[in-house]
């Protein structure tokens, strides 16, 4: 009999919520087929069957929250026996061979196991949908979350099912009134508690012109260089916080000291479907602006995918707060713990604004808002170096001296 517990899916991982289930006792499975759907902290991972055999007991159910090294469910081996079990007679092996041939080969089943993401499996799950009726659009048959949206508003027709269908377990039933309180939003709302409870949070309310860095933007755009403004803004964050160290810093309370980090590992903070996902930037003072739009693209994608590694979510020095294109005006954000801030851009707007030749002109304008810990820095502080930020926003021409 093998227990298959769950083990460490990441570095400083400690314990994971049992999302789903894709088994059920009685199942039969193969090596490295997936058997349940676990929520950590920052992500989901499927666990692998560890061996071939049948589903004797599940331990653990959907929903619970459990420590590594917990046990999940039993798996018995095949070729294993009972220990119970008489040793067969001559006269009982050629029926019990017999009714073997006469029992569906389940196994075969699970050669047709559908490809995709955790992520998309959970839209699936959530509007009642069998995937393995959504026929994928990928030629290598991945089941992406369109193709599931495409299934949900009717836009294709079941594709033929295997062989025999798999039995799946239940998508979980949730009434009209609730919502669980569990996985990533637990996490969140832990994360949160301990932040607002340890730090004395002061925010600090700014405004930078961004007329120029959008009139640049545009002119990359019309010779074929497509960079976003956040990547702007994150190159001017790690220049501006290497003039003031200390929020990019941890304070070790226990050994009276503030710690100044070397690194520039900024955290972008992502909204999806499964909560608040802060993805890392690593090293963001040695990429150039078009490193920081690719990277920024690309773990937006993959946060609101599910599929970000355990790396992306570790070692963040300084947090960032896109809110902007959700149309946000001013905030108070609560600081991603145990970092020292986090700055949240908000919405651009365009406004009338006076020159510096005393004209009156259209540009552009974002609040931001820079949440610090009172503890390891003063607001004049603060000041000091959200004016450095706009600096070199407000005049891109210094970004670039900068770099060079």
């Amino acid at each position: 009999m093998l227990e298959v517990k769950l083990h460490d899916i990441g570095e400083g991982m400690t314990e994971g919520e049992i999302a789903h289930y894709y088994v059920k006792e009685g199942d039969h499975v193969q090596t490295d087929q997936p058997l349940v759907e676990v929520q950590t902290d920052k992500m989901v991972a499927e666990l692998p069957s560890p061996g071939a055999g049948t589903i004797k007991e599940i331990v653990v159910p959907v929903g619970e929250t459990v420590q590594v090294g917990t046990t999940l469910l039993y798996l018995e081996g095949e070729g294993t026996k009972q220990a119970a079990d008489p040793e067969p007679s001559e006269e009982t092996i050629p029926a019990k061979a017999s009714k073997q041939n006469m029992q569906p080969t389940r196994m075969q089943t699970t050669l047709n196991r559908v490809l995709a993401t955790p992520y998309t499996r959970k839209i699936a799950r959530d509007h009642g949908i069998d995937i393995e009726n959504v026929r994928p659009s990928d030629p290598s048959g991945r089941v992406s979350e369109e193709d599931v949206y495409q299934f949900i508003n009717g836009e294709q027709t079941p594709s033929e099912p295997a062989t025999e269908t798999k039995p799946r377990t239940q998508p979980d039933t949730i009434q009209p009134d609730e919502i669980p309180f569990r996985g990533i939003r637990k996490k969140i709302a832990e994360k949160m508690t301990k932040s607002i409870y340890t730090i004395p949070h002061v925010t600090h309310f700014d405004e930078i012109n961004m007329t120029r860095v959008v009139e640049l933007r545009e002119e990359l755009k019309a010779s074929g260089v497509s960079v976003s403004v956040p990547s702007f803004l994150v190159k001017a964050l790690t220049i501006a916080l290497k003039d003031f160290p200390v929020f990019n810093a941890e304070l070790d309370e226990e050994n009276e000291k503030i710690i100044l980090k070397r690194e520039y590992h900024i955290g972008m903070a992502s909204d999806t479907e499964d909560g608040l996902i802060v993805p890392v930037i690593h090293h963001a003072d040695q990429k150039s602006i078009q490193q920081l739009h690719d990277e920024i693209k690309e773990l937006t994608q993959k946060a609101k995918e599910g599929k970000l590694a355990h790396a992306d979510l570790q070692n963040g020095t300084f947090t960032v707060s896109n809110v902007g294109p959700l149309g946000s005006t001013g905030a108070t954000p609560i600081i991603n713990y145990p970092e020292t801030a986090l700055i949240a851009f908000h919405k651009t707007r365009k406004v009338p604004i006076v020159t510096d030749n005393d004209e009156f002109a259209i540009g552009y304008m974002m609040n931001l808002s820079m949440s610090f810990d009172h503890r390891v820095a003063d607001g004049a502080t603060a000041v000091a170096f959200t004016n450095r930020l706009a600096s070199f926003i407000e005049h891109p021409s210094k970004l670039m001296l900068e770099m060079i």
